[in-house]
């Protein structure tokens, strides 16, 4: 069963090129959309943000039906046509002109479990087993990659920042060879806060930025190896994020550079590998950590076979839009991805990975916002735009695609905010900022927390690179002011510690797993419905005030947007 859902949806979806506002959404008979119309019409939805509405829409997303919403599935189909029926029946037009999607071209790549790779140093070779030891992948859109004998060559962490007097690459020339590279920054094992931005991860540190740099460099292909504390989660993630479908925009609509293949190795396959080759791994780390490391030819080669399914089709990204009444050409955006990992096969058989919390939470926050603010006695000044993206767990592509190709201009675009996996661990006395001290979003946010009897707080563990790992950092590389917002950890009931160890057990337990389901008797939605109220109060002061908020000086993405609004200059900055 699991092998006809991919093939079903490619069919409709090829069958299907666009997508009018009068469509229930490609792929999705009329039957199909009566039936999740019905499915809502059981349910009397209040214009008021509430428990059970939230928990309507989740546990319609995160069912069994939904098939864990993978793109290019019928989980596709039935995730965009619900959404696109909640939009309409809450009063939303259509947000990209007349049409409620928006086409997201995309390639998918299955890398068959056959895939062979290998190290050789001397006379030893190791063989690394997929899925055990080690998950690898292409982007080159070819169905078969075959690499013999590549040289290998440790990169530490495979940074070039320039800013930063930084570069892992000089002194060497990787075209054509294969990279090992280190997961996070430069000083975050030896938690050296003089070493970039210490224990928080930068761009640097994120395994996207290590392979789009390794391609620059021209190397064939880029291994990383894993560490639970570099990479913030355990090889159990790494593996199911990187089993079944990879997805990616067509080369012309991301003309970078691409690697010949990609992927990670675990720890102890590295470590076997270094120790083959008259390495020590743990001292090279330390090398990586200190300002001058250059990079290790390892006398070793390796190879691999890949051989991968490669389908070229579309997915969907969903937008509703409430018209603004005076300065309808201005918009805010409120964003979450409703896509999930899928249907995956597993020892036990098809494994439906539901994305309960991971994210038909954030969708079911949007559609509650829409509700909400759509059933306002005056509507906003402002035009508000409700996106629901895809392909954000194949490395946030449906927001990137709508970033280069924005329904309303990204200088009319006054902010986004990214609603990503609200946990249901009940009322705190804090809201968490993703990558806090970046934007005067903050500065609006932290009276309406104060009337709640709450504060702004840091993330619990900036060295996961959360800021860089969600939808709107899309936003943010082009300028427009994002806010990503995190549950609170500072609970009513039990503290931090508390909160800590809630948040912890759903990332070692449930994230990424197919154990992300929807438990009515243990999920606290109090604490994400005062969240919600928060955001739709900061949409309100958005939507209604003509403030036009901006990065906070010395943030990366200033400049762009002061580019974009050279009439718009700041009056204050954080002091």
């Amino acid at each position: 069963m699991r092998n006809a859902l991919p093939i079903l949806a490619l069919l409709v979806l090829c069958a299907c090129s666009s997508h009018r506002a009068g469509d229930a959404g490609a792929g999705t008979s009329a039957a199909t959309v009566g039936n999740l119309h019905a499915a809502a019409g059981n349910h009397a939805f209040s214009p008021a943000i509430t428990p059970g509405d939230f928990a309507e829409h989740v546990q319609q997303l995160a069912s069994d039906a939904f098939a864990g919403r993978g793109p290019g599935t019928v989980g596709e189909d039935r995730t965009v046509a619900y959404i696109r029926s909640q939009f309409a029946r809450i009063g939303l037009q259509p947000g990209n002109g007349a049409d409620w999607f928006q086409a997201v071209p995309m390639v998918g790549t299955t890398a068959s479990p056959s895939t062979t790779l290998s190290f050789t140093a001397g006379d030893t070779v190791l063989p690394l087993a997929f899925g055990t030891e080690m998950v690898v992948g292409t982007r080159s859109g070819q169905a078969h990659v075959n690499l013999k004998d590549s040289p290998l060559v440790f990169v530490g962490y495979g940074v070039d920042a320039p800013e930063r007097d930084w570069n892992d690459y000089a002194g060497i020339d990787v075209r054509g060879k294969t990279v090992v590279i280190l997961v996070n920054d430069p000083g975050f094992h030896a938690n050296d806060p003089h070493l970039f931005d210490g224990r928080r991860m930068t761009w640097y540190g994120r395994w996207v930025y290590k392979f789009e740099e390794a391609a620059r460099k021209g190397a064939a292909a880029a291994l990383i190896i894993h560490d639970t504390a570099g990479a913030s989660y355990g090889w159990d993630v790494v593996k199911s994020s990187w089993s079944g479908p990879q997805y990616d925009l067509p080369p012309q609509d991301d003309p970078a550079p691409r690697l010949q293949a990609q992927g990670w190795i675990t720890g102890d396959a590295a470590t076997a590998l270094f120790k083959a080759a008259g390495q020590n791994l743990d001292a090279l780390r330390a090398a990586a950590n200190r300002p001058g490391f250059r990079a290790v030819p390892l006398d070793a080669t390796a190879s691999l076979s890949l051989d991968s399914k490669v389908v070229h089709t579309q997915s969907r990204n969903v937008l509703g839009l409430l018209p603004g009444s005076d300065r309808s050409g201005e918009t805010l955006v409120y964003m979450a991805h409703w896509d999930h990992l899928g249907t995956q096969a597993s020892d036990a058989g098809a494994a439906i990975y539901h994305g309960a919390v991971d994210n038909a939470t954030g969708v079911a926050g949007l559609l509650e916002l829409a509700e909400s603010l759509r059933s306002a006695p005056v509507p906003p000044r402002r035009s508000i735009l409700f996106l629901a993206v895809t392909l954000e767990e194949s490395g946030l592509l449906g927001s990137r695609y709508y970033v280069a190709h924005p329904a309303i201009p990204l200088d009319k675009t006054v902010a986004a905010i990214n609603l990503d996996a609200m946990l249901p661990i009940g009322k705190a006395r804090d809201m968490v900022v993703v990558g806090r001290g970046s934007s005067q979003l903050e500065d609006l946010l932290k009276p309406i927390l104060a009337r709640q009897q709450r504060h702004v707080a840091d993330e619990a563990d900036p060295a996961a690179g959360y800021y860089f790992r969600s939808d709107h950092f899309n936003f943010a590389k082009a300028g427009v002011p994002a806010l990503y917002i995190g549950s609170g950890t500072d609970l009513l009931d039990g503290g931090r510690a508390a909160g800590e160890a809630a948040t912890r057990g759903y990332t070692s337990e449930r994230y990424h797993q197919p154990a992300d389901t929807y438990a009515a008797g243990s999920w606290k939605l109090d604490g994400i419905l005062q969240d919600l109220e928060a955001l739709r109060a900061l949409g309100d002061t958005l939507a209604n005030t003509g403030q036009w908020p901006n990065w906070y000086a010395g943030s990366p993405f200033r400049a762009t947007r002061d580019a974009m609004r050279p009439s718009a200059a700041p009056r204050h900055d954080r002091k």
